[in-house]
C-alpha cells in the first residue's frame, strides 16, 4: 500500500488532518480524550498526542477507533494515506540494511537483549535512543526506526519470521509500563498473517544459539544477504556458503524454540509480571508516603496539647 498523499503534503500536515479528523469524531461521540483510551484502550496521553499531529498511531488503533466512533471505516481509510515517515534520515552505516528492508520478500532474524527494530514500540524506541542522545536526535532516530516497519504491518506485508531470545523478555527498557506495552505490541505482531514471533527460553542450555543477533535477508532478485551488528557497524555478507550456514542454525533453533502459541503465553506472562510491577510500584509509593506523614504526624502531636488518655477499668 502506497502510503504517499497524493496531493504532495507533507507529513507534519497529514497528522495534522489526521489528528483533528479523530477529534472531531471523538467530540461528536461525546467521548473525552480520557474515555477513549479507556476504550481503545491505551494512555489518555496517547491520544492527545494523535490529535495533536506529534504522534503516529497504528492501523490497529485506527480500526479501533473507527469501530468505537462509528465513523464507517474514515480513520483506516485516512491512515492509509498518508505518508507518515517522508524523508527520514538512518544513520550512514544502517542505511544499506533500511534500504533492504524496504525491498525484502522475506526476513527471517534472531535477537537478543533488546527487542528487534522492526517490532518495536514507538516508547520503547524513545526509552532505548534516549540512553544515547537528546533531545531532536531521539525524535529523528526513532522516526525514522519505526519508518521502517511500515511495509511488514501491510496486510500483504512480507514474511518476517524472528526467533527472540528471552532476554529480550527480561531486560527492562523504559520501566514496566514501557516493558507492558512492548510485550503487548508483540503479541498483537504475532497475531499477523505475515508476522511469527518465537521464544528461545533461558532455561534451555541445550539450544544452539548463534553468537550475536543476526538477521537473514532474501531479495526480489533471489540474493540472500546474512546480516550482523557490532558496535555502530552493520555486517552483510552474501557468500552462499555462509548463508547456508547460518540458515541451518537458525532453522534448529527455530525448530527447538517455543512454539508460536507457547511463546505467547511467556510473552502474556512477562506482560502480566510488568502490569503487576507497575501496581507495586504505585503501592509502595503510597506506603513511602505514608512512612513519611508519620514522623509528621508525631512531631504535630507533640508539638500540640496533651490530653490524658483513658485507661480502661479491669
Amino acid at each position: 500500500m502506497n502510503r504517499r498523499n497524493a496531493t504532495g503534503g507533507t507529513a507534519a500536515t497529514n497528522a495534522a488532518v489526521f489528528g483533528e479528523v479523530l477529534r472531531h469524531f471523538r467530540e461528536a461521540a461525546g467521548l473525552t480524550q480520557e474515555e477513549l483510551a479507556r476504550k481503545i484502550p491505551c494512555d489518555r496521553s496517547q491520544v492527545a498526542r494523535v490529535e495533536r499531529g506529534t504522534r503516529v498511531p497504528h492501523e490497529t488503533s485506527a480500526e479501533k477507533c473507527d469501530e468505537l466512533l462509528s465513523t464507517g471505516g474514515v480513520l483506516k481509510r485516512l491512515w492509509g494515506r498518508i505518508d507518515w515517515y517522508p524523508e527520514v534520515a538512518h544513520p550512514d552505516w544502517f542505511k544499506r540494511r533500511a534500504d533492504m528492508d524496504a525491498e525484502a520478500v522475506a526476513l527471517r532474524a534472531y535477537q537478543t537483549q533488546v527487542m528487534p527494530g522492526l517490532l518495536q514500540t514507538e516508547d520503547y524506541a524513545n526509552a532505548l535512543f534516549s540512553r544515547v542522545t537528546t533531545g531532536d536526535k531521539v525524535t529523528d532516530r526513532v522516526r525514522a526506526r519505526l519508518s521502517r516497519q511500515q511495509r511488514f504491518l501491510d496486510s500483504d506485508g512480507p514474511l518476517y519470521v524472528v526467533v527472540l531470545d528471552e532476554s529480550c523478555l527480561r531486560n527492562v527498557v523504559g520501566g514496566p509500563e514501557v516493558m507492558h506495552g512492548q510485550c503487548a505490541h508483540l503479541l498483537a505482531m504475532g497475531k499477523r498473517p505475515n508476522i511469527r514471533v518465537q521464544i528461545a527460553p533461558s532455561d534451555r542450555a541445550e539450544l544452539v544459539r548463534p553468537d550475536t543477533s543476526m538477521s537473514l535477508i532474501t531479495l526480489p532478485d533471489g540474493r540472500e544477504w546474512v546480516y550482523s551488528e557490532s558496535l555502530d557497524r552493520g555486517h552483510f555478507n552474501d557468500d552462499p556458503a555462509v548463508y547456508a550456514r547460518h540458515s541451518q542454525t537458525y532453522d534448529v533453533l527455530r525448530a527447538d524454540a517455543l512454539s508460536a502459541p507457547d511463546s505467547a503465553a511467556l510473552i502474556e506472562k512477562a506482560m502480566e509480571g510488568y502490569g503487576h510491577r507497575g501496581q507495586a510500584r504505585v503501592q509502595l509509593g503510597d506506603v513511602d508516603q505514608e512512612q513519611l506523614q508519620r514522623p509528621q504526624r508525631r512531631r504535630l502531636h507533640r508539638g500540640g496539647p496533651r490530653f490524658p488518655r483513658r485507661r480502661p477499668r479491669s
